[in-house]
């Protein structure tokens, strides 16, 4: 039997496979599809200080190859999360990550906080796709001084696993990566969406209500495997690979390039089973090809 574990800091999964926040809810929802103790780790949807309603509709459209979404980071809010969403959580045997969002610093830190007096949670992922109102609405992540800042003050806050989540929407990744890893990150993950639209041509508008979305899907996976790479070539810390993954050899790539583990997003609106389906195809790939441990093809990619 192959050994599928992995290893991102103080972080052991039980194999790579993880679900993508933003994609798979709180988790409960999709217990009746997954045996979610079967896969590596569960990342919850975003979770901000204050109940959030998220954007107008449409907030959901499919393209060739994606889809655009706008969701808005629509959440219950942290306290009812802890008190509604996280006992649920706290009987599983996978990882459980929760993904942090918010406005300011002080917002992070606050949710952090409050996360932090409770049980059951393994590692925190710091969404930095966000608007900091108190420094002009410049998203966090596209300042490598900002995640340097955000990250050394909830640094402070936990000895969890720091997990920053890192938009592609900039010109150099390998830039950021190093803040974070800097400010005192355990872990990278990459990417967030691309900035995308739609238009619906006979009415002359955007088809989302907020008019600009986040591209996910098979289309932006050769782009997240060049920044995976890229972002390799900067930080010595563990990095979670994200894009477009629907296939065991779309795993198998991300772990070539540099990725220790990967994040499952579009492909579980699809197939809502692709997350245990694909532990299943790993183990599988590993027995026929001889390979003892999943993680001896991490950064195995040969450039020369």
């Amino acid at each position: 039997m192959a050994d599928l574990r992995v290893t991102l800091g103080n972080l052991v999964l039980q194999n790579p496979i993880l679900t993508a926040s933003g994609t798979f809810g709180y988790g409960e929802e999709y217990q009746d599809f997954v045996n979610l103790n079967r896969v590596g780790g569960l990342i919850t949807k975003s979770i901000t200080l204050k109940p959030r309603a998220g954007n107008f509709p449409y907030r959901v459209v499919e393209t060739v190859g994606g889809m655009l979404n706008s969701i808005g980071l629509a959440n219950v809010g942290v306290e009812s999360f802890i008190e509604e969403k996280l006992p649920f959580l706290q009987q599983l045997r996978c990882a459980v990550i929760v993904n942090i969002a918010g406005s300011s610093i002080e917002e992070y830190e606050i949710v952090l906080s409050l996360l932090e007096e409770t049980e059951g949670i393994d590692a925190y992922e710091i969404n930095l796709s966000c608007p900091n109102v108190k420094e002009g609405g410049l998203t966090f992540g596209k300042d490598p001084r900002q995640i340097v800042k955000i990250t050394t003050a909830l640094r402070k806050r936990t000895t969890k696993p720091l997990i920053v989540k890192l938009t592609p929407n900039v010109s150099d990744m390998g830039e950021l990566a190093k803040a974070a890893e800097d400010g005192g990150a355990d872990i990278i993950s990459a990417i967030n969406t691309i900035v995308g639209m739609a238009v619906n041509v006979v009415q002359r508008r955007p088809v989302l209500g907020n008019v600009t979305g986040g591209l996910s899907g098979p289309a932006i996976k050769p782009i997240a495997l060049a920044r995976i790479w890229e972002i390799s070539q900067k930080v010595k810390i563990p990095i979670i690979g994200i894009g477009g993954i629907f296939t065991c050899n779309d795993v198998l790539e991300f772990l070539v390039v540099g990725a220790s583990a990967v994040q499952i997003g579009t492909a579980n609106f699809i197939d809502p089973t692709i997350s245990e389906k694909l532990v299943d195809e790993l183990a599988a790939y590993c027995e026929q090809n001889q390979i003892a441990r999943i993680r001896d093809l991490i950064g195995t990619l040969k450039v020369d």
